[in-house]
């Protein structure tokens, strides 16, 4: 069990419900959405890098909160029962729930895990795209229940896949096929990561480059789904994919630039359309029945403009839809009105209903102390 030691009552400010500085963000949301979450028990994380935030997304009477927290540049996010690691511009982060620490929080009683940092990894720039827990290479069947879990992140600057190492940035453990060399030149812009029995299993990627910068003359139908063992690309023609995943015995993928979520069949390549959604969709996970998709604007028409999806809406939407995937249905939605014009990761929380993040802008994360039983 986790002990909770303050500085005394006075001095030590309880970590509040409210964004910091955050007059601006303004949200709303269907019935439903609200409805979702609170039906299913769960809450949601998601990440800004436009924003530079870390958000709770959680509900209760009908009503939906978010928590806000800020870090520079976050982006990939992968969730292993209460851990979280958080990709950022320079560093991955690894959040742990003190469960007996959350109750204590104000108000009192209300919370029910409460994620603190507890170290952090430093990497440089290597534009850390989606990340994801994996079985460790080094468990034997032995221990594999209690061996630690490795976490994968998707280097995009260097068009590689990595796990960390304490006496290295990154460690490189696999690139495409076409990729002739590690070299951070960004050539291909891998960016999501699909695991399958604890092991990389999909990745997407912009193009099929092996220069640098190489995939952006044909970003609009140039992006590609690669099969990792293999190195096989098992679909081609999609536009600008994000956040692959494995999920119910299908393959699914954001075609972002068309803005849509499909399923994809990996030994013919074929595609079929799940939902069609009102912006650039990136950010994926799933819960049930549902999957939560990450909406965008194109804020940044350099990297994103003149993809399908600016066609076909006068405007878009940034924020969550919830899309039924034995339906196909997608009428619930947190939309983001102001102070939030991009979505990256999207994750699910099971389980955890109201959960607080100790951020390092208020004095809270300096009279929390996690220490083990005497």
């Amino acid at each position: 069990m986790n002990n909770l030691n303050t500085l005394a009552e006075q001095t030590t400010p309880q970590p509040k419900d409210e964004p910091e500085a955050t007059s601006a963000f303004r949200f709303r949301f269907s019935a439903g959405f609200a409805n979702v979450l609170e039906d299913q028990q769960f809450s949601l994380l998601v990440t800004t890098y436009q924003a530079g935030k870390l958000m709770a997304v959680r509900a209760r009477g009908g009503r939906v909160s978010t928590l806000l927290r800020t870090f520079e540049r976050p982006m990939g996010l992968a969730v292993d029962g209460g851990q979280v690691a958080l990709g950022t511009r320079n560093a991955i982060w690894f959040l742990r729930n003190a469960a007996d620490i959350a109750p204590q929080l104000e108000p009192h009683g209300t919370h029910d895990a409460c994620f603190s940092p507890r170290q952090s990894h430093i990497t440089g720039d290597m534009q850390c795209h989606e990340m994801a827990w994996g079985k460790t290479t080094h468990a034997t069947s032995a221990d594999s229940v209690s061996a630690p879990r490795e976490l994968w992140a998707v280097n995009t600057r260097f068009s590689c896949l990595t796990t960390l190492h304490p006496e290295y940035s990154f460690v490189p453990r696999w690139r495409p096929p076409f990729v002739s060399t590690i070299a951070a030149e960004d050539r291909c812009h891998l960016n999501g990561l699909a695991m399958a029995d604890g092991k990389p299993q999909y990745v997407t990627a912009l193009g099929r480059s092996d220069e640098p910068q190489g995939w952006r003359p044909n970003k609009v139908n140039g992006g590609i789904l690669i099969d990792v063992p293999s190195g096989e690309v098992v679909a081609h023609g999609l536009s600008m994919p994000h956040s692959p995943r494995c999920y119910a015995g299908r393959l699914w993928v954001l075609d972002s630039g068309e803005g849509e979520l499909q399923v994809v069949e990996p030994a013919t390549g074929k595609r079929d359309t799940v939902a069609r959604l009102p912006g650039f969709t990136r950010g994926l996970a799933f819960h049930g029945k549902y999957a939560f998709v990450g909406l965008s604007k194109i804020r940044e028409k350099k990297e994103f403009g003149g993809v399908p999806i600016e066609s076909r809406f006068s405007s878009l939407e940034c924020g969550v839809w919830v899309v039924n995937v034995e339906t196909g249905a997608a009428g619930e939605f947190m939309a983001f009105e102001a102070g939030c014009e991009e979505v990256f990761a999207v994750e699910v929380l099971p389980g955890i209903r109201w959960p607080a993040i100790i951020g390092f802008q208020q004095e809270t994360i300096n009279g929390v102390f996690v220490v083990p039983p005497i």
